[in-house]
């Protein structure tokens, strides 16, 4: 699974292209945040085994369903027990930080984890708007969203310490980062997090394609826009330092179990969780039972059934062939695979089954 290439991953097996998982840190009924992060733990060294290219966590807020509302501590944690996946942020919602510590934080990951940190940007909140309001301190929300190139041209000049002489900035430096390597006696390495987008819309597609940097699409919640995005990204893509041609990752829902009925209670966890939340009742994810006990009303049954469309989810065999389909229709570069349901043993028996349908190495 080594490759020197910070972005473009390798595609092992029988897979059509490289395999990685996006953790929002489920918390099922029963069970507590930290059952979910020590899952995490499990997973990643699981993904690390079988040849999943990186490992993304979320940020969300006031969700009482997902623990990871902190990706960067997540990530240290994460950084102690593997050794050579990537690691990263699917994503930092930058408006909600100071561009100055995001580029500390992820420079302290990169000196944790040299060479394997993604520091994935996008420019939602990653909640509802008063929290948003709360973490920012502000009520100008729109206009948070409106600034986040600047934003992020801000926070890439913090991690490459090149601000111009005469900016405010000039004379202040992210700590870990290349200013140390430059200082009497430093020995720093030059390397820092590959800055990637995110998005779920046209907008950062555009701005990733301008700025010539790899980027990754929300196509687990805003499947109609996926197409439409990746032609979007790939038309305006400029050559970069970092890129010479696209390269496009999409997170895709993903729950393989050893049979299509089980796969089918596993995900019903998920999508009436995701109805709740919708619909102003955010909670923990339900157990299996509690989901298919639930008497969902026409408007309910309707949403459900539009949202498990998109979850690509049965079998091993079943989940392999409808993973294929999806790179032929949108032609991503990567899959960054998501399996949010209430039992963390479904979770990771859900990656071992795709792992095994593709033929990635064993451990």
């Amino acid at each position: 699974m080594e490759t020197n290439d910070p972005v473009r991953g390798t595609t092992l097996g029988t897979a059509p292209v490289p395999l990685s998982v996006l953790d929002l840190a489920t918390v099922g009924a029963g069970l507590t945040a930290g059952d979910a992060l020590r899952t995490g733990v499990e997973l990643a060294r699981l993904a690390e085994a079988r040849g999943y290219q990186r490992y993304w966590v979320a940020e969300h807020h006031s969700m009482p369903g997902v623990a990871s509302s902190s990706p960067a501590v997540i990530l240290a944690h994460l950084a102690a027990h593997t050794e050579r996946i990537r690691l990263g942020s699917g994503g930092v919602m930058l408006p909600n930080h100071a561009p100055l510590v995001i580029a500390e934080q992820f420079g302290t990951l990169e000196a944790l984890a040299p060479g394997r940190v993604d520091l994935g940007l996008g420019r939602a909140p990653g909640t509802d708007g008063a929290t948003a309001a709360a973490l920012r301190r502000s009520d100008r929300l729109n206009e948070s969203a409106d600034d986040f190139p600047q934003q992020l041209a801000e926070l890439v000049r913090f991690l490459d310490d090149d601000f111009p002489a005469g900016h405010p900035y000039a004379r202040i430096h992210a700590i870990p980062g290349p200013v140390q390597g430059t200082a009497p006696g430093g020995v720093q390495s030059a390397a820092r997090p590959t800055v990637w987008l995110l998005g779920s819309s046209g907008f950062s597609a555009r701005l990733a394609g301008a700025l010539g940097l790899p980027f990754a699409f929300a196509h687990h919640f805003s499947a109609a826009n996926t197409v439409p995005a990746l032609e979007l990204y790939r038309e305006s893509f400029r050559p970069s330092a970092v890129l010479d041609k696209p390269y496009s990752v999409i997170g895709v829902a993903a729950l393989a179990a050893d049979d299509e009925k089980e796969a089918g209670r596993q995900v019903l966890t998920g999508a009436l969780s995701m109805l709740r939340l919708r619909t102003g009742r955010p909670g923990l994810v339900p157990t299996p039972e509690e989901a298919e006990a639930y008497e969902f009303s026409p408007a309910e049954r309707e949403f459900v059934d539009s949202w498990l469309v998109n979850i690509v989810h049965g079998t091993a065999e079943q989940v392999r062939d409808g993973l294929n389909a999806l790179v032929e229709r949108t032609g991503a570069d990567e899959l960054m695979l998501t399996a949010n349901t209430h039992s963390p043993q479904a979770r990771l028996r859900s990656y071992e089954l795709v792992a095994d349908a593709y033929g990635l190495p064993t451990a």
